[in-house]
């Protein structure tokens, strides 16, 4: 398992020469390289207009008060489709192409958060629509725990009458700090 990143990274590159090799002695080598350089440039166009996209809807989502979830797997996705499409390659381009299509991104992203989910539920997460096992959304934990009640008085906005007299300190009986 150690050793699966480096198997990536020699075996991407063989079978990219392989598939353009195959691609070169069907189409030519002059198309592969137009195909190879038009993917890049269309990749890269429609990348840009899908991450002002999804910037924008952060940007709504952070406005409204909510973490932007669903925005930063959506932005993580394109950061990758980025990566493959601006590798030379058409193995590497199908997959950049395909981390485009939203559909396939929320899928992705659901099942990233399951696997990698810290309850080890298998739902529950911010793309469920289940709205009892979302995360809430005042930012408190959705996790049982222990509940402290209790009741407040906001002094900084208290201010004091005329009749009240000079301003109450610690030793004070009715004094808002003493404990």
């Amino acid at each position: 398992m150690r050793f699966l990143p480096f198997l990536a990274f020699i075996a991407v590159p063989l079978m990219e020469l392989v598939i353009l090799i195959k691609v070169g002695e069907i189409i030519g080598i002059g198309a592969t390289i137009l195909l190879v350089i038009t993917t890049a440039v269309i990749g890269v166009s429609l990348l840009k207009r899908q991450g002002l996209a999804a910037l924008g809807r952060a940007r709504e989502t952070v406005e409204s008060g909510e973490f932007p979830v669903e925005s930063v797997v959506d932005g993580a996705c394109l950061l990758v489709a980025g990566a493959f499409l601006l590798t030379p390659g058409l193995l590497t381009d199908t997959v950049g192409f395909l981390l485009l299509v939203p559909a396939l991104r929320r899928a992705l992203a659901h099942w990233l958060f399951n696997k990698f989910s810290f309850t080890g539920q298998a739902h529950g997460g911010p793309f469920d629509s289940d709205s009892s096992s979302a995360p809430r959304q005042d930012g408190a934990s959705a996790s049982p725990g222990p509940v402290i009640e209790g009741e407040f008085e906001d002094i900084d906005n208290h201010t004091p009458e005329r009749d009240e007299g000079p301003p109450r300190g610690k030793n004070d009986k009715h004094s808002p700090w003493r404990k």
